[in-house]
């Protein structure tokens, strides 16, 4: 009976046992098949939102879509290009890493809307705003003016355009009639256009018109009439022309200046004539048509895509044999540079230690070197970065340093199709205003090295508003990238902080043009002054609250 009993409790413990595994069982089978159905609408969402209403995948991200019109960005093989649509985005285009695609800032770790927008804020502008109406005694120009003066200008782009912008006041101090000036068609850019290729020739005469009278071409009955040929003295004052240059009147009815770059001080001339120096480069001396509408495009197309910096990358050919750079180089391409270097004839230093050129930091930075900088200052990796420059030297196998750390680089020959391209080709100097214009407008500009172009630019963000312009202090960077190279440093919040807090005030703010270093004499004093045109304060820039930074000369031209 005892035997049976027990036998009866075993057989119901047991079937109790089956019935709780049993109900595991089914439970684990529902549990699976919820995350299973989960998992279907939460893959057919995304789908949907990717596919069928990408806009709400904005609306998630809270992030307006960019308007997109006629361009957008895709890539490339290596570097990003342009082209046509008439449709929204398709569907391998929406499948483009975020990186690549839109620049939207929040695809990386650790990101902070606040820091982001840091990033890309211009300095205080103090209310400065352009100041270049002439003094109630400035007057129209004495006529007939006692002569006419031809100009042939001198060296790039830019070069040429501070050295017409001074051969009008020139013209005004020594009451001629200016000739369009020749433009430079042997440097070493060997570039044929015409001054108005390039430029707007008959807004030029124009806006100029009450300042000094201007014509396209000498009068016939003057065609061979002698001329005073004449290089003008550098960085020269008033009392020069007027008294020097001026008494030339006496016998000749034209005089040339051969040379046309610096041949005005940058300090200490009359008011009026300096503001006519900021009327010429900021507004009278503007693009030509084609190449100002292109530039703008360029912009828009950029700037759909999100905010970008404008990288005048001056790591080309020209600059390495001119400066004797060659850090990285084997010694065939050294060999090569400096062999340039001794066969152009205006170059006049020759021997260079480049060791101590890099150390004093006279060499541009390597595209190397730039993608450690704007990674240390916080700009992430999907950053737009608009390649203003001719051929980098030693090609895409150079700019893969700078590409390892921000991928998305963008060119003129990518952001724009080979046939639209196809009237500026050939011509280094129209190529190089298109830089100019996208340089000037974008969000934040940073030069590799303070050349001609670094230099006006940096003047022309400054007269439109004081727009956010990095300037690497070279010499510094270089003692940093050498303890890197020797791995006492490593890249990282180290190595950022440092290059943050180096770089704090010089971002484009305001601020009085600088004078020449201390203990310099003579001559040496003009060759280290900041150049009139890097910084038009306080000459051409005032303080005027309540105006913030409105002016009639204040669009880029």
């Amino acid at each position: 009976m005892q035997v049976s009993r027990t036998s009866s409790m075993q057989r119901q413990s047991l079937g109790q046992a089956q019935l709780r595994r049993s109900r595991y069982r089914l439970g684990g089978y529902v549990v699976k098949f919820l995350w299973f159905c989960g998992y279907l609408s939460v893959t057919f969402a995304a789908l949907l939102s990717t596919y069928a209403f990408p806009e709400l995948l904005s609306v998630f991200r809270h992030q307006p879509r960019p308007k997109y019109t006629h361009y957008h960005i895709t890539t490339q093989g290596a570097d990003l290009g342009v082209q046509s649509r008439r449709t929204e985005l398709s569907v391998k285009q929406e499948l483009l890493p975020l990186h690549v695609s839109r620049g939207n800032p929040t695809n990386f770790t650790g990101f902070n809307h606040d820091d982001y927008s840091k990033l890309w804020k211009p300095p205080p502008n103090r209310d400065y705003a352009a100041c270049v109406d002439p003094s109630e005694k400035y007057r129209a120009p004495v006529l007939p003016t006692r002569g006419y003066l031809l100009v042939s200008t001198n060296g790039g782009l830019n070069q040429m355009r501070a050295g017409i912008c001074d051969m009008v006041a020139v013209a005004r101090i020594i009451n001629a009639t200016l000739v369009i000036p020749e433009l430079d068609k042997r440097s070493f850019w060997a570039d044929n256009s015409n001054f108005s290729d390039i430029f707007d020739d008959e807004y030029f005469i124009e806006a100029l018109q009450g300042d000094v009278p201007i014509v396209k071409k000498l009068p016939p009955e003057l065609a061979d009439a002698p001329r005073a040929s004449r290089q003008f003295r550098s960085w020269s004052y008033t009392k020069y022309y007027e008294e020097e240059v001026a008494a030339l009147w006496g016998e000749y009815q034209v005089i040339k200046a051969v040379k046309s770059d610096a041949r005005l001080a940058n300090n200490d001339l009359p008011p009026d004539i300096q503001k006519l120096r900021c009327r010429v480069h900021y507004d009278a001396l503007r693009f030509a048509h084609s190449i100002e509408a292109f530039g703008k495009m360029l912009v828009e197309r950029i700037r759909a895509n999100g905010p970008f910096i404008a990288l005048h990358l001056r790591y080309e050919k020209d600059m390495l044999a001119f400066t004797g750079c060659t850090y990285g180089l084997t010694d065939e391409d050294a060999d090569a540079l400096t062999l340039i270097r001794y066969r152009t004839p205006h170059w006049k230093v020759k021997d260079i230690d480049a060791t101590e050129q890099r150390a004093e930091g006279f060499c541009p930075l390597t595209p190397k070197e730039v993608g450690i900088f704007l990674k240390a200052l916080g700009y992430p990796e999907n950053t737009q970065i608009y390649i203003a420059a001719g051929e980098i030297y030693g090609g895409n196998e150079r700019m893969a340093d700078l590409r390892s750390y921000f991928p998305n680089l963008l060119r003129k020959e990518t952001v724009a199709t080979a046939e639209e391209l196809a009237p500026f080709n050939n011509h280094a100097s129209q190529m190089a205003a298109l830089d100019y214009i996208v340089s000037v407008e974008s969000d934040v500009f940073v030069p590799s090295y303070s050349g001609n172009m670094a230099r006006a630019v940096e003047g022309h963000r400054r007269f439109l508003g004081h727009r956010k312009t990095i300037s690497p202090d070279r010499k510094e960077l270089v003692a940093l990238f050498d303890k890197l190279e020797g791995r006492e440093l490593e890249e990282g919040p180290e190595l950022s902080r440092a290059i943050i807090a180096l770089h704090r005030t010089r971002q484009g703010a305001p601020r009085k043009r600088k004078g020449p270093l201390k203990g310099t004499k003579g001559r040496d004093r003009f060759r280290t002054e900041e150049a009139f045109y890097t910084n038009p304060l306080p000459d051409c820039l005032c303080q005027k609250p309540g105006l913030k930074g409105k002016s009639s000369a204040s669009k880029i031209h």
